[in-house]
């Protein structure tokens, strides 16, 4: 029987997310607008949400002033994370090369510093070989960047990329009486979660409505509707939802330290419950028996 804790007047299931340590890293995107840089970025965290079914889990982290990039232009900061780093390399390789070098002006630069040798990954020395004998490269110091000539002047990469092992999974289930306000608390959630930072969210627009579990009944699947929180499905499957609830939505947050993950939400599950029309907040979890990162709600409180 689940027991219930409250915030704001609304039910905060007992319980936790449970995370994976994940591999991840940052790419500061430059370009010579910010409309440009946004572009890149954008097409760089497509196809992203979930490494059940993509190469990575790839979203904007947020938009940099030209004070703050290597190169004084505008930028935006990227999270990319794979389950590992050489995974996470073919990745963010293919990204850069195919949604990043192909974007008007841009650049594309380490955004993890200070990280052992064995600790990187190549991302502008993989895709150099575009060039076909015409690139360069230049050290600055211990960095070194590959110039790949294009048709509007040059693309300049970083060779390598710093990683971290950070955490993937960390998560909150929003339960409302309506589909119109559970969205409004969930959108309300993700907007404070953007203020946080070294976190990002996945999932479109930060919202997933096709919260899953593992497993199904057709073997191919790794994973498939979580029934318990549909509320199409109360007389047909066994239920989670509170009496009352018409919608349900959930947030996945990735993070480059557990500690990223754990402030990210807070903030989305204080900024919800203090929403008209929400019920319940949990998380989802696999019994504790899966990842290593258990975040507790009511240590969030």
């Amino acid at each position: 029987m689940a027991e219930f804790l409250e915030l704001n007047g609304v039910e905060v299931v007992d319980t936790f997310a449970e995370a994976f340590p994940m591999k991840g890293t940052r790419a500061i995107i430059t370009a010579v607008s910010p409309r440009w840089a946004g572009i890149a970025a954008a097409e760089m965290s497509g196809y992203a949400t979930s490494v059940i079914a993509c190469d990575a889990e790839v979203a904007v982290e947020r938009q940099l002033s030209p004070d703050e990039t290597p190169d004084g232009r505008p930028g935006v900061s990227v999270l990319a994370f794979g389950f590992d780093r050489d995974s996470l390399a073919s990745a963010v390789q293919g990204r850069v090369g195919q949604c990043v070098l192909t974007a008007p002006t841009t650049a594309c630069y380490n955004g993890i510093q200070d990280c052992p040798k064995e600790k990187q990954i190549q991302v502008g020395g993989a895709i150099r070989f575009f060039g076909d004998g015409f690139q360069f490269s230049k050290k600055l110091g211990s960095q070194r960047f590959w110039r790949i000539p294009t048709m509007d002047g040059e693309f300049l990469c970083e060779d390598r990329f710093g990683t971290v092992t950070g955490v993937g999974g960390g998560n909150l289930i929003l339960c409302g009486d309506s589909q119109a306000t559970t969205l409004h608390a969930t959108e309300v959630a993700v907007e404070a979660i953007s203020k946080c930072p070294d976190s990002i969210l996945p999932f479109p627009g930060g919202i997933v409505r096709s919260g899953s579990k593992v497993g199904s009944k057709y073997k191919k699947l790794r994973a498939s509707t979580n029934e318990v929180y549909c509320p199409t499905l109360r007389p047909l499957a066994e239920s989670e939802l509170p009496d009352g609830c018409n919608a349900v939505y959930e947030i996945v947050i990735d993070g480059l330290s557990p500690e990223a993950v754990q402030n990210a939400m807070r903030a989305g599950l204080h900024s919800a419950s203090s929403c008209e029309g929400v019920l319940r907040i949990t998380a989802g979890n696999y019994g504790g028996k899966l990842g290593k990162h258990h975040f507790y709600l009511r240590d969030l409180l």
